[in-house]
């Protein structure tokens, strides 16, 4: 029986990754019109900035799927984690740049009583700083030129995913359905994560063990 496969032809790759951008971005531009035409609501800024925010929580749950995805059921899209990490962070700042200029009108006292008012902004700002240096070191010139830092920087993903968790759970007084999951599914990839070494030590161990036990017998 062949096995299911999601594959994409090698020669429609590169052209499959500026299309992922096309279509990241049409939401943000779908809401933009709503918005511009006047069909987002009541408070059509708010509900731009919260449509953007969940954005911003889709993408980056795509983001941290991508080595699970490759390791649990042998899809490999690790070509795709450069732009679904950067539509990550585009969102975030549209996201960040609407709060600021649409809703707190660039009133930088406002934002600071704001953020005292409601502290689950600062996950949120601090998720966005943390995405500012990952965004400027995605290309292959910053790999080369980290080497190794390169990796241990972005391993602050998980960090913001963390931040950004914490952010949209605190966002409302109850969560509702889709908070719950989307927040349950950045746990769940973050202790996936924080699990994967151990696993692999621990099959070092048991690799070492059997080897020990195979010279052992032998030498019996």
């Amino acid at each position: 029986m062949t096995a299911f496969s999601l594959a994409i032809p090698k020669r429609w790759q590169p052209a499959s990754v500026w299309l992922l951008y096309v279509v990241g971005l049409v939401p943000a531009a779908w809401y933009f019109y709503l918005g511009a035409t006047d069909q987002l609501g009541a408070d059509p800024v708010k509900t731009f900035e919260l449509c953007l925010g969940i954005w911003t929580i889709r993408f980056l749950i795509l983001t941290l799927a991508v080595t699970p995805a490759r390791d649990l059921l042998g899809w490999n899209y690790l070509r795709y984690r450069r732009a679904l990490g950067l539509l990550t962070f585009y969102y975030a700042l549209m996201h960040f740049t609407v709060y600021m200029v649409l809703d707190q009108a660039l009133d930088i006292a406002a934002v600071i009583d704001d953020v005292v008012k409601r502290p689950f902004i600062m996950f949120g700002m601090g998720a966005l700083a943390m995405l500012v240096p990952l965004a400027i070191t995605s290309n292959n010139f910053s790999i080369r030129r980290l080497g190794k830092n390169w990796i241990w920087l972005h391993r602050l993903v998980y960090i913001i995913g963390a931040c950004a968790a914490l952010h949209f759970a605190l966002s409302t007084k109850i969560l509702s359905l889709e908070q719950y999951i989307y927040v349950g599914l950045i746990i769940a990839l973050i202790l996936y994560r924080s699990y994967k070494p151990i696993g692999r030590s621990r099959k070092k161990g048991q690799g070492r063990a059997r080897g020990g036990r195979a010279v052992a017998s032998s030498a019996s």
